[in-house]
């Protein structure tokens, strides 16, 4: 599976849970690799791992057995520190519940991960406002999570998780909270991130929505990879 252009690589990776002591195989010796500009969806029914195994692949969650590479980098052996740099260099999160910070406005939610970085107030601000501008939201700069619609929400938390420029951005469940026309003017927003940007993405979602706009579809069921398939 090695590859010059393989970003991510994981291997025999399982992950069990402890439910009240009793143990539950969340993934059950999962191997796959993705490839610098891919368009994926990690497919399956509630309960099939889909969502433990993007934490796993984006470092939010440790695997009990196996191995992650990203960049060609083993992530189980680096500290808690590193794990959060590369976070914070090379990858985008967009979560089910958009994870939006409920006190800021959505300009300041988008530069938040920029501040992080160190970048200056005049250079993030910037940024920011262009990223809203090509999103179609920089009406939305001055309200609040509270403020907004689902689909407005949702389009804030793209804005930023691209904003660093990842080369990664994974999306749980992106259209979940919103309409069927909503979700799929973000998909096309994201296929077009996609192919301008060479951002790649990898989806978790059971939405047939969302299943037909990926150019690769993995399913999972009961924690295992029961089908992978390009188009």
């Amino acid at each position: 599976m090695k590859d010059s252009d393989m970003l991510i690589e994981i291997k025999n990776i399982a992950k069990t849970y402890s439910d009240n002591g009793v143990p539950v195989d969340a993934l059950r010796g999962v191997t796959l690799g993705f490839k610098q500009g891919e368009f994926s969806v990690i497919a399956g029914p509630s309960g099939s791992g889909k969502t433990t195994l993007l934490n796993v692949i984006g470092t939010l969650d440790k695997p009990t057995s196996g191995s992650v590479h990203l960049l060609g980098e083993d992530v189980l052996t680096k500290s808690k520190k590193q794990l959060s740099d590369l976070r914070l260099d090379k990858l985008g999160f967009i979560f089910q519940a958009y994870n939006l910070i409920p006190v800021l406005t959505a300009m300041e939610n988008i530069e938040f991960p920029m501040m992080l970085k160190g970048i200056g107030e005049k250079e993030r601000r910037a940024k920011a406002l262009s990223v809203m501008e090509e999103l179609g939201i920089a009406e939305l700069a001055s309200k609040r999570p509270n403020q907004m619609s689902g689909g407005q929400q949702q389009r804030v938390a793209v804005a930023r998780a691209i904003v660093n420029e990842p080369l990664i951005v994974l999306a749980d469940e992106p259209t979940a909270n919103i309409d069927s026309k909503t979700g799929e003017n973000l998909l096309n927003l994201m296929l077009r991130m996609n192919t301008e940007k060479g951002i790649t993405f990898v989806f978790s979602s059971h939405d047939r929505q969302v299943m037909e706009f990926s150019r690769r579809l993995i399913t999972l069921k009961d924690g295992l990879v029961t089908d992978d398939v390009s188009k």
